[in-house]
C-alpha cells in the first residue's frame, strides 16, 4: 500500500511546486513568445541584396558606394530598389532618379530587413515606414532615415554617405 503524506491546506510538495513553476513558465512563453516572434517576422519576399563576393558591379570604399548600372540592370526601372548591407544603404529608382538612404532603422537599428513598394520603405523588424526622402510615415520609429547624395556619370551611380 502506497504511503500518502498528509498536507496542510495550501501546502504543496516540492516536486509539485517545481512542476507548477515550470508549467507556468512554459505557458507564458507559449502565449507571449509566439505573439512576439510572429509580430517581428515578415511574410514578404526577401529584399534584393547582391550576393557578397560576386562581380555584381557594386563597390564600397569608405563613405562611397559605386554601382555599375550596366551590371545592376534591375535598378533601371522605376520602383526598383537594392539593399547594400556592407554599406548599410538603401537605393531606389524613383521616377528615373536614384535616391539613397541609410538602412539603419531609427527605431531599433535593424539594417537588413527592408521592403520597398508604393514609394515607401518598410523596416520589417517592427513595420516602421519611411518615405523616399527618409521621413517617417508610420512608427514606431520617430526619427527620419539619413539621406545620402547620389550622382550618375558614365553609366555609374555614385552614392556618398
Amino acid at each position: 500500500m502506497a504511503t500518502q503524506t498528509k498536507l496542510k491546506s495550501g501546502q504543496l510538495t516540492e516536486s509539485r511546486r517545481k512542476f507548477i513553476e515550470k508549467a507556468g513558465s512554459s505557458a507564458v512563453l507559449a502565449m507571449f513568445g509566439a505573439a512576439f516572434f510572429t509580430s517581428c517576422s515578415s511574410d514578404e519576399d526577401p529584399q534584393p541584396t547582391p550576393p557578397p563576393g560576386s562581380d555584381n558591379g557594386i563597390s564600397v570604399s569608405g563613405n562611397t558606394i559605386r554601382i555599375d548600372l550596366s551590371k545592376q540592370t534591375n535598378l533601371s526601372r522605376d520602383g526598383a530598389w537594392l539593399l547594400v548591407p556592407e554599406a548599410q544603404a538603401l537605393i531606389a529608382n524613383v521616377g528615373g532618379s536614384y535616391i539613397s538612404l541609410t538602412s539603419v532603422c531609427t527605431h531599433s537599428a535593424c539594417d537588413r530587413n527592408w521592403t520597398f513598394s508604393n514609394q515607401e520603405f518598410t523596416c520589417t523588424c517592427h513595420n516602421s515606414k519611411f518615405s523616399t526622402s527618409g521621413a517617417v510615415i508610420q512608427g514606431p520609429a520617430n526619427q527620419p532615415l539619413t539621406p545620402f547624395s547620389t550622382s550618375v556619370s558614365g553609366g555609374f551611380l555614385t552614392i556618398t554617405k
